[in-house]
């Protein structure tokens, strides 16, 4: 089957050739061809309601039967009810939805709003940022491997350096926040035309975020420019960070919001612009003038992925055979959930630090949990080979995760993993590090 993808598919960096073939997934658990099983910690941050969750199936089989597609220039009922729910949800003012086939996609909707609200074009972002793979989001996004060797991009695109970064390029020991907040309004001073500022809450590429006072402070600085203040929350959101938006670890609300990757519960793509309800000025333009803009599918699925987020986790599920398998103690829905899972990993992680030194910092907010990977002897030292080399180690021991920023894993399970399935995937993710360490994990 790899000899089969390699020749039909166009080849790209992290896609075609692939490193496996799979033939199942279900819950936190992914299987190969050969029938090997896989606990997912990475899972492209579509699985927080777990792989193939019965409740989203099932809702999509039943909006099968009765309308499986909405033709353009009419809607359906599964679309307004998601867009009102989003409504009703999202912090403060951000009550008007549009919703899009992909995240990258939702990504170009924001910016086009922004430009038509503010009648400006120009863009600052973030360098190690990500925003998705389109040219429009390449350009505002800050991986190289995303922007490199493909000529012009959008015009008016400024990238500058992110917050809480373990090696500040400001040299600024330790107030690194400070500094970039001062960087990014003498930008918006400077260039005094700028649209929008896009940005994630948290980087789910290697765990890092602003602190609260940063994200004030470039709220304030937005405001005073006449610049909107747009959230990626496309694999953050939807309770991975243990609240329903990132957007709430900051303190501040943009004033748009654009959700994807877990919206659509793992099983239809589907992601949505959430924005203020004074930004609706684009009646008459296309902004996401796109064929399955109102999907009945798409939301069909979002709807059940958001009753099983928010509903109670003692709720009778008729569909899924794992109800009750969390612990007594587990608090009010999959949300709070993540909150006392997430503490639980990172405690785990720590006091394994103890006795394993490669492993450097570790953070996260809720069941987005990241550690680098560092020289045993110089803690500050990244070391990406040995990161590596833990995800293959790792891979051996059945555990499936991500490497990101050089020298981070991390580590993303469905929220509606068990507490056993959690102290053993973090046990054989120790236990993959530990073979690095000893020189048997390469």
């Amino acid at each position: 089957m790899l000899d089969q993808d390699s020749d039909a598919f166009l080849h790209q960096c992290l896609s075609s050739p692939c490193l496996n073939a799979l033939s199942a997934c279900d819950g936190i658990y992914l299987e190969d061809v050969d029938g090997r099983r896989f606990m997912d910690f990475h899972g492209n941050y579509v699985h927080q309601v777990g792989f193939r969750n019965p409740r989203v199936v099932a809702a999509v089989k039943d909006q099968l039967d009765v309308l499986p597609f909405c033709t353009r220039r009419y809607t359906n009922e599964p679309a307004i009810r998601l867009a009102g729910r989003l409504g009703e949800l999202a912090p403060g003012d951000l009550s008007k939805c549009l919703f899009a086939p992909s995240g990258a996609v939702a990504v170009g909707m924001a910016l086009k709003l922004a430009r038509l609200a503010t009648g400006r074009h120009k863009t600052i972002s973030m360098w190690e940022s990500f925003h998705g793979a389109t040219l429009e989001a390449s350009s505002v996004g800050g991986e190289a491997l995303f922007r490199s060797d493909i000529g012009p991009l959008l015009p008016g695109t400024i990238q500058v350096p992110p917050p809480g970064h373990r090696q500040c390029v400001f040299g600024c020991g330790g107030d690194c926040d400070a500094r970039c907040a001062d960087y990014i309004e003498y930008v918006l001073q400077q260039e005094g035309d700028v649209a929008a500022l896009i940005a994630e809450p948290i980087r789910a590429s290697n765990v890092t975020a602003g602190s609260p006072e940063f994200w004030k402070r470039v709220a304030d600085a937005c405001r005073r420019n006449g610049t909107l203040l747009i959230f990626d929350e496309i694999p953050t959101g939807l309770g991975r960070t243990g609240h329903l938006f990132a957007s709430a670890c900051t303190g501040v609300t943009p004033d748009m919001i654009v959700l994807g990757k877990g919206l659509g519960g793992g099983v239809m793509p589907m992601a949505a612009l959430i924005a203020r309800r004074d930004l609706d000025v684009a009646g008459n333009k296309a902004i996401g003038h796109y064929t399955h803009e109102k999907s009945p599918l798409g939301a069909a699925a979002a709807l059940a992925t958001l009753d099983c987020l928010l509903g109670p986790l003692d709720a009778p599920n008729p569909h899924d055979d794992r109800s009750g398998e969390h612990s007594a103690e587990a608090p009010g829905n999959l949300i709070d959930r993540a909150v006392q899972l997430g503490k639980r990993l990172r405690r785990q992680l720590i006091d394994f630090r103890k006795s394993c030194p490669i492993i450097g910092d570790v953070r996260g907010e809720g069941l987005l949990v990241g550690f680098d990977v560092v020289e045993p002897q110089s803690p500050q030292r990244a070391c990406p080979q040995r990161a590596e080399a833990v995800l293959y180690a790792a891979l051996d021991e059945g555990v499936s995760f991500k490497t990101g920023g050089g020298n981070t894993v991390v580590l993303a399970p469905p929220l509606t993993i068990t507490d056993a399935e959690l102290d053993e995937a973090a046990l054989r993710i120790c236990r993959a590090v530990q073979r690095v360490h000893d020189g048997h994990g390469s």
